[in-house]
């Protein structure tokens, strides 16, 4: 393994931190800073304008408008947007396009990944369902084959942006078999299909982030079902493999940390809380650099294309998420008792004017979602089962 860089690694990594630095708009930069949600139009814009510098897709080749970019540059330009901090690349594009670019026909191809790069066609992912989030493969939806279509029936929840979307990749249960794996195909569902209702899902943070997908009677095309029927549990266990190594938010614990610093650094505060910070801070600092070199080892192993997808992902995605909340407590911590009334101020008025520092309003928000991070992705309890199963059994 190696923890260092080349010289043309620095050089892009220096590349992408000038453009993340000059290329974001004033307003956008700021709402982003402040720890605002993102707008529908900020995501187009911002996605327009990546795609402008050819990283809209970085995970696609070349021939599709992605960047052709190895591990390491990936991590670079993940880990420099985290630390911005910018808005990413709408996750579910690179997902649905990873699996149409591998599993798709090339009809498929040609109809869906233009479109999915210039946000035409804006995917989300249906995977949880009630009672089937963390323990996916239990999922019940099911799809009846009938002719040129599958009829469509069941619940999807925790659907991120459906509400904004017009596609959803999903899951649905094709077939059967001894073991619940089997029997899962992976479809491609136009959201302005009869037969569908999206209900939005509140959440603590006072925001509209999920919804309730309901599905009745749904006619999908076969033509939309990525790769082979029943085999749609294989390409979801590669989305998810990946997705959790990018959950681990190395870059967005570091940026926090620093945030935190400089906040501690300006602010009035006492002198036995200043150390009481510092100490904390110094304590994730230290679990940062362990996970950012357990990331480095997984990026080795795939540049050297000897990874499998061992217990590596699900380690980095169970202590990114208790790292990435425990960053947010500090950042709470430092907001203190005006955090609550600010917030109520910002978001009652909808007014940037009313406040100096707009992100002691957002910090509440923030630390109230951010409980979800160990339960998105697969919970903390089912990534420890997953390390368990794959460590001890060696």
């Amino acid at each position: 393994m190696n923890l260092s860089f080349t010289k043309e690694e620095i050089e892009f990594r220096n590349e992408v931190r000038s453009f993340f630095a000059t290329a974001m708009p004033e307003d956008m930069r700021k709402r982003v800073l402040n720890g605002q949600k993102p707008t529908k139009e900020d995501l187009v814009s911002w996605h327009q304008i990546l795609d402008q510098k050819g990283w809209a897709v970085p995970s696609w080749p070349k021939r599709w408008g992605g960047t052709g970019w190895n591990a390491i540059r990936h991590y670079i330009f993940n880990e420099e947007l985290l630390q911005a901090p910018a808005l990413a690349p709408l996750p579910h594009v690179n997902q649905v396009g990873a699996v149409i670019l591998s599993q798709g026909t090339d009809e498929q191809k040609q109809r869906f990944l233009p479109k999915l790069r210039n946000l035409e066609w804006w995917p989300c992912q249906g995977f949880s369902e009630p009672g089937s989030g963390s323990d996916l493969a239990s999922l019940k939806t099911r799809a009846e084959r009938q002719g040129d279509c599958y009829l469509v029936n069941g619940q999807k929840v925790w659907t991120s942006q459906a509400h904004r979307s017009d596609w959803m990749y999903t899951l649905v249960r094709t077939g059967s078999g001894s073991r619940k794996q089997e029997g899962i195909s992976y479809l491609l569902i136009d959201l302005k299909s009869p037969g569908i209702t999206v209900r939005p899902i509140e959440t603590i943070d006072s925001f509209h982030h999920f919804n309730e997908v309901f599905l009745n009677d749904v006619r999908v095309p076969v033509e939309n079902r990525l790769g082979e029927e029943n085999k749609g549990w294989a390409y979801a266990k590669h989305t998810l493999g990946h997705e959790r190594v990018i959950l681990a938010g190395v870059g967005l614990c570091k940026y926090r940390i620093r945030a935190a610093k400089n906040i501690l650094a300006e602010g009035n505060f006492s002198t036995e809380f200043k150390e009481r910070l510092h100490e904390k801070l110094a304590l994730l600092e230290v679990q940062v650099k362990a996970m950012e070199m357990t990331t480095m080892r997984v990026i080795s192993e795939i540049e050297n294309e000897a990874h499998a997808m061992d217990a590596k992902p699900s380690i980095l995605k169970l202590k990114g998420s208790d790292l990435q909340q425990e960053t947010l407590e500090v950042l709470l911590e430092l907001a203190g008792p005006e955090a609550m009334r600010r917030q109520a101020e910002f978001y009652g008025s909808r007014s940037e004017s009313v406040l100096g520092d707009e992100w002691i309003a957002t910090a509440a928000p923030a630390y109230f979602y951010a409980r979800a991070a160990s339960i998105y992705g697969g919970s903390s309890e089912i990534q420890k089962n997953i390390i368990a199963k794959r460590v001890l059994s060696l």
